[in-house]
């Protein structure tokens, strides 16, 4: 089982990114999927969610308006669009994915570093 991200990188406060998340090794379509994040010396915080049927939804106020999360069951992987990026943006992104909301998340990705700076 494995979920790796990628799309990070270094990019201007005002700057767009796409991170991508691509899942191997389990049925992909019957899981939840979620994006979080974590900055230096900060606790990690859940960005944004989407179900098995695509509903997506942000969590986290400070990026409502800005990031938008999806997915492609036919790719098993999961999307987050991040848009006006700001310097407070920067973090380390996660996805992870559990079955139901009544479970612990099943399974993690290693991250993809974001970083927003001028």
């Amino acid at each position: 089982v494995q979920l790796v991200e990628s799309g990070g990188g270094l990019v201007q406060p005002g700057g767009s990114l796409r991170l991508s998340c691509a899942a191997t090794g389990f049925t992909f379509s019957s899981y939840i999927l979620s994006w979080y994040r974590q900055a230096p010396g900060k606790e990690r915080e859940l960005v944004a969610g989407v179900t098995s049927a695509g509903h997506g939804r942000i969590w986290l106020d400070s990026v409502k308006g800005r990031f938008t999360i999806s997915r492609d069951n036919a790719k098993n992987s999961v999307y987050l669009q991040m848009n006006s990026l700001k310097p407070e943006d920067t973090a380390l992104y996660y996805c992870a994915a559990r079955r139901t909301t009544m479970q612990e998340y099943a399974y993690w990705g290693q991250g993809t570093q974001v970083t927003v700076s001028s």
